[in-house]
């Protein structure tokens, strides 16, 4: 049996790093919250106007290489995918995030670190049912060579492919369904990649300032410069899957569906919900079934899970 109730966090989990872009120290504090809250960052940096920001795709102001969210009043949060995708792909419905700074910490460039002060805090079912956002009819989005879309299904599947000229990236592809904690199992590691001759242009415009091959895998010339290499022969692709359920997630409740993703990043994916919601026709936001519950991300995810991924 699945998750046929909304959840939220036993406890709160402190983290502390620095941002990849900004290079900015941060400490975060994500708490539980209670039903139909959703996720909403607070920066507790900011006193003098409105600093709660909800996680929600239509507050979205900037996908250049991250997620960025900013409010009304202006106050911005960037770099949230990461720490999206682990609540998404944890099961967790609802949590209050407060930070002291205008960047999620990057920690190792992947979601693990996030995944394992989730399910060390641990996972509460609440008394409200998960509503689920079910895909109607496939709607879909381009720009140039890349393309995302989103189908039905009576699963959330994920569908990726990406195509680099350097050899040590290539072409790779892969498709994921997301139930039975498989995210945490099969995406959670992958880190984020860049190439060695885009690091200096990132730097000029003020991007990739707390970059370093502790947080991001970089490659150059068909090399990966990491001592260490790739976790997995595929990880770049499956680093952008993770990208994908984090901006999902900001949809503000679990997708029913199959996304499909060609060279597609941030902006393709946050398109594409922008798209399904002025589409009404495409889609409805329904209780969970029965049925899907046991296919929603987070179901069956244990510390022993947890053990073996990260």
């Amino acid at each position: 049996m699945g998750f046929r109730v909304q959840t939220t966090l036993k406890s709160t989990f402190t983290m502390v790093g620095s941002g990849l872009h900004s290079g900015r120290p941060a400490r975060l504090r994500v708490m539980p919250a209670p039903a139909d809250f959703g996720v909403e960052f607070r920066r507790v940096d900011v006193t003098d106007m409105d600093n709660r920001i909800p996680a929600r795709f239509s507050l979205v102001n900037d996908t250049q290489l991250c997620t960025r969210l900013s409010n009304e009043a202006g106050v911005e949060i960037a770099t949230v995918e990461h720490l999206m995708a682990a609540l998404a792909g944890c099961g967790v419905h609802n949590a209050i995030v407060e930070i002291d700074g205008p960047e999620v910490p990057i920690m190792d460039g992947s979601a693990a670190r996030f995944v394992k002060e989730i399910l060390s805090a641990g996972v509460v079912e609440l008394h409200t049912p998960v509503k689920v956002l079910r895909i109607l009819k496939t709607i879909s989005v381009s720009e140039a060579d890349a393309f995302a879309e989103l189908s039905p299904s009576e699963d959330f599947e994920i569908d990726f492919e990406i195509s680099f000229a350097d050899k040590a990236i290539g072409q790779q592809k892969h498709t994921l369904n997301m139930k039975n904690g498989s995210f945490v199992r099969e995406l959670s590691d992958c880190r984020t990649f860049c190439m060695f001759s885009d690091v200096e242009y990132m730097k000029s415009i003020g991007l990739a300032r707390g970059g370093s091959l502790a947080n991001a895998v970089v490659i150059d010339d068909g090399k990966v410069l990491n001592p260490e290499g790739y976790r997995r022969v595929d990880e770049c692709v499956r680093h952008k899957m993770l990208d994908a359920l984090g901006d999902l997630a900001l949809a503000g409740v679990p997708v029913i569906g199959r996304y499909h993703g060609i060279r597609a990043g941030h902006r393709m994916t946050n398109l594409l919900l922008r798209a399904v919601f002025s589409a009404p026709d495409s889609y409805e936001i329904v209780e969970v079934t029965h049925q899907q519950s046991a296919h929603l991300p987070g179901v069956g995810i244990s510390n022993s899970v947890l053990e073996v991924a990260v």
